[in-house]
């Protein structure tokens, strides 16, 4: 997963860094709130772990910032040294999705991510998904629309996949580059453009068939499924 890590302690965050990395996990330090709210108004994530005493707003105020403006249910991890009932009580009722109290084992904090992963992506390990009227099949590398197999190169088949399994959400150039063509790649996000243009006429990612392919400014892509409006025919055509 791609992962926005907010702690202000700069020892500790790299040592979660360097946890994270193990797991096989992407992931951006935050020592602040208003630098991580920052970076998640332009940038996409599939979890954030939040700090709760942060040098400038509490990781409460963060917190009640995603739920306000991420259109997603984006999991969110309270990773903290506040260990008071009414402090866990209070970040689980205003939106936290799973509380740790410091200091934290490395193996129980990468258990609990996979398990806030599972639960946000359930067919993630599905062999054969359909969404819509697309078919992925990862065990073969295919993509069927309409049950007709699309063909597909390895990059665009990666990207498709990446798009349909993140349905809905808004998700950033950086986070697509990152997750199809990895973080050592050397690209011009004309490239991501480019791949979308294409994936969007092979899939015929249109209102006509159900969905709709976004570019969002100054951030990236966002896949719908919307409604297929069924055509009205004039009367006098109709009879």
């Amino acid at each position: 997963m791609r992962i926005a890590l907010l702690e202000d302690d700069p020892q500790q965050g790299e040592l979660m860094k360097i946890w994270l990395e193990d797991g096989g996990h992407t992931s951006q330090l935050f020592h602040a709130g208003k630098d991580c709210i920052k970076a998640l108004s332009h940038d996409s994530f599939d979890l954030v772990i939040i700090d709760w005493q942060l040098p400038d707003i509490g990781g409460d105020r963060v917190l009640a910032w995603i739920r306000e403006h991420i259109d997603w249910m984006i999991p969110v991890l309270f990773v903290t040294a506040r260990h008071e009932p009414e402090d866990i009580v209070s970040a689980l009722e205003n939106g936290a999705d799973d509380y740790m109290i410091k200091p934290v084992q490395r193996t129980e904090m990468l258990a609990r991510i996979a398990a806030l992963g599972r639960r946000s992506h359930t067919s993630a390990d599905s062999t054969v998904t359909r969404i819509g009227n697309v078919v992925i099949d990862t065990s073969k590398r295919q993509v069927f629309v309409d049950e007709l197999e699309v063909e597909l190169t390895g990059k665009e088949y990666d990207l498709a996949v990446f798009l349909l399994k993140h349905t809905g959400r808004i998700l950033s150039r950086g986070h697509i580059m990152e997750s199809v063509w990895g973080r050592s790649a050397n690209l011009n996000t004309r490239t991501v453009d480019t791949h979308i243009s294409r994936i969007r006429k092979k899939l015929d990612l249109t209102p006509e068939k159900g969905w709709r392919l976004t570019a969002i400014y100054q951030h990236g892509y966002r896949l719908e499924q919307i409604e297929i409006k069924e055509e009205v025919l004039p009367a006098a055509l109709a009879g």
